[in-house]
């Protein structure tokens, strides 16, 4: 005879087998639900699994080496973003989510270690879409004694020979198009993007032909940018980034939107800065690291002067990194690349909710009047 013997108890009930959960928001709100009964759910998070054990795998072989960094922070940085604000009681003063833990990192290169890099969890206040999340996950590298050109390289081939582990090909489909991770990959600089794609050359222009050009292709914030630099960005930002679909470095950034990278060997008001895009999304962000402690100081304050005039996202002063690099930096390398994003492309998933196992979402009325309804009770509810 049988005998059976109840391990836990289930009082909800499953969606029924035939229609499964296709309900797109409850699959994000209860998404435990949504791995039960989706297998293709399932295989996108051991994908996800897998990527990051890759990326880990590839460094470890290569020398680097894996360190943790603070996440709560007395001062945030790292990147130009609107910050989580927290309390601490027993030491009395604010403390901030990390934004990135660059600073963090570089301190360890001051330090003696030359290769090193975090898997790292970072929060930003900011907007909820298809390829932002307020809590997300990338990777951090920084090299002594290489530059952007290098981290170029290893960017590319960290990707690419992921690509090629989890697919077994360079050529990948993602929505419409395929995409091809075959190296070499296309480099432009910001200047030459512009004018490839949109045909216009921006320091031919002076400041108000090219308010009337912003306008006229109706940029976002076209009145706010006062140099010809700065409409570059704008320009770039407006006109040329949704359209780098196959893997594309960027380079050559202006100094004004660059306040850790390295002021270019050659151009004068540019930086030795590059970012990746595929498929119109950036995931690759770095340059040759700023070692200056001086000029470090003086791009801090011209981003708190920004922060003081209202810009949430500009950067503190962070004086203990100043002093750190007082001390000597050598000159390094640095790059993080955006997890969620990267994921999201080696999965074939438009939106980035879907490559994160409890995504942020807005919340419900019944969570918001506090309802208390028993443990089933909400499972039709959206």
């Amino acid at each position: 005879m049988d005998t059976f013997t109840l391990l836990c108890k289930a009082v909800c009930s499953l969606p029924e087998k035939f229609h499964g959960l296709t309900d797109i928001e409850k699959r994000y709100r209860q998404r435990y639900v949504d791995l039960i009964v989706n297998e293709e759910s399932r295989q996108t998070f051991r994908n996800r699994s897998r990527i990051v054990s890759l990326i880990r795998r590839y460094l470890d072989d290569h020398g680097f080496l894996e360190f943790e960094t603070p996440i709560l922070q007395p001062i945030y940085g790292g990147a130009n973003a609107r910050p989580f604000t927290s309390y601490h009681n027993f030491l009395d003063q604010n403390l901030f989510l990390r934004i990135a833990p660059e600073l963090y990192l570089k301190r360890l290169v001051v330090g003696g270690f030359e290769k090193v890099f975090e898997i790292a969890r970072n929060f930003r206040n900011e907007a909820v879409d298809a390829d932002h999340n307020p809590e997300f996950s990338m990777v951090e590298i920084y090299w002594a004694y290489r530059d952007f050109k290098d981290m170029m390289a290893l960017t590319e081939d960290i990707i690419s020979s992921i690509v090629f582990e989890v697919h077994g090909k360079y050529e990948i489909p993602y929505g419409d198009t395929t995409l091809d991770f075959k190296a070499p990959w296309k480099k432009l600089s910001m200047t030459d993007s512009v004018w490839e794609v949109a045909g216009i050359d921006i320091f031919t222009h002076s400041v108000e032909d090219l308010k009337k050009l912003a306008q006229q292709h109706q940029i976002e914030d076209w009145e706010k940018p006062r140099t010809q630099r700065e409409f570059l960005v704008a320009f770039f930002e407006g006109l040329v980034e949704e359209k780098l679909i196959q893997p594309t470095f960027i380079y050559d950034y202006p100094v004004e939107n660059s306040p850790l990278a390295k002021r270019h060997r050659t151009k004068e008001g540019f930086t030795e800065r590059f970012e990746l895009f595929i498929s119109g999304m950036e995931v690759g962000n770095g340059f040759s690291e700023l070692n200056d402690p001086v000029d470090q100081k003086a791009r801090f304050e011209d981003q708190d002067e920004k922060r003081r005039l209202g810009d949430v996202e500009a950067q503190m002063i962070d004086y203990d990194f100043i002093n750190a690099i007082g001390y000597g930096m050598p000159p390094t390398g640095g790059v993080g690349i955006g997890i969620d994003r990267l994921v999201m492309l080696l999965t074939n998933n438009n939106s980035i909710k879907e490559v994160i196992l409890f995504p942020s979402m807005k919340k419900i009325q019944a969570e918001e009047d506090g309802d208390g309804k028993d443990p089933g009770a909400n499972q039709e509810r959206k």
